[in-house]
């Protein structure tokens, strides 16, 4: 669109949790401080979105604008920038101090704390808004800013592991699949057992054996990746671990983890979660995804049809990433 910004956009609003979204039109936000307006092309839906939706995570105001995904033009210089989970973090608490801003005591998120992109404009601190590689059509790249940086992340802190096991064959999981073949590890999917378009998808991308995460693994796993917010994964996937394997939770959200012996912890196995992402994290892995190359799998739906994407993948009912894309005209 060119020409002045207009004075109103559309959106699709989250008015309190357990309600569908509702399609409004909101005045275009107008950037304070460090933020930039972003005139948005695309944004992809996370399962994140669903546990805002859900009440599993407390909304920071509403009305709210979800989504957290999103590829658009700062409209003040005309480069095409992505927005990330993490947008803004005080700089100043214990763990900004030490290289851990994922984790700061005040961080605010977008779509959570600040209104995101399931609207036609959205404003960023231009200093958590990443340039983005080229050769990623806007809506190849809306995935990358938290499928991917999460699931690289997760797979950073699953080490060296050459037997990768992954549970829960989603939009993370098809970015990780990528990545993990790229420097040499096995990939195992693990996914419902009567998912078999989930594990053909896994297949295709290069793992070598899906099947159920409710079963034994092939063999013994070095990591595993949880994906799924599933808690009985946790004491499934630790009895796949072989000796000093660790088991990586990559959700924000997880139904309770059932209580497990001791034994299966034992041998030096151990767990861990993965908290949001660094902007270290996204400039990393925003260099890496061109040289893989990671190939998005998405679905394009426009933006009013949020609450059909929402509710398919809830279901399963989608291969990668759905992806909306608002009306060009405001």
């Amino acid at each position: 669109m060119s020409g002045a910004t207009p004075a109103e956009m559309q959106a699709m609003v989250l008015d309190e949790p357990g309600r569908p979204l509702r399609p409004a039109t909101l005045p275009v936000p107008e950037p304070t401080g460090e933020q930039i307006l972003i005139r948005v092309h695309a944004c992809a839906v996370c399962r994140t979105d669903l546990h805002i939706l859900d009440g599993e995570l407390e909304p920071g105001h509403t009305p709210l604008v979800l989504g957290h995904q999103i590829v658009g033009t700062a409209l003040e210089t005309g480069e095409r920038v992505g927005v990330p989970w993490l947008g803004w973090t005080d700089g100043t608490c214990r763990y900004c101090r030490r290289d851990r801003e994922n984790l700061c005591l005040h961080a605010r998120f977008t779509g959570l704390d600040i209104d995101g992109g399931y609207a036609q404009y959205a404003v960023a601190d231009r200093r958590y808004a990443f340039a983005l590689p080229e050769g990623f059509p806007d809506d190849q790249a809306a995935p990358l800013l938290c499928a991917g940086l999460i699931g690289h992340r997760a797979l950073r802190l699953a080490g060296d592991a050459e037997r990768l096991g992954l549970y829960g064959f989603g939009a993370s999981a098809h970015i990780v699949c990528q990545v993990a073949r790229h420097e040499g590890r096995r990939v195992f999917a693990f996914t419902r057992g009567d998912d078999t378009a989930s594990q053909a998808f896994a297949l295709e991308l290069g793992a070598e054996w899906a099947g159920d995460s409710a079963g034994p693994a092939p063999e013994e796993l070095d990591a595993a990746i949880i994906f799924a917010p599933a808690g009985p994964l946790v004491p499934a996937a630790l009895r796949a671990l072989a000796r000093g394997g660790t088991v990586v939770c990559a959700g924000i959200h997880m139904s309770d983890i059932p209580s497990f012996p001791y034994e299966d912890l034992w041998e030096e196995r151990s767990i861990r979660s993965v908290a949001n992402l660094t902007r270290a994290d996204g400039d990393e892995f925003l260099a890496l995804a061109p040289r893989v190359p990671v190939r998005t799998h998405v679905t394009r739906l426009p933006l009013a049809q949020a609450n059909e994407a929402l509710a398919r993948l809830r279901t399963g009912d989608v291969q990668g990433a759905f992806v909306l894309d608002p009306p060009t005209d405001a």
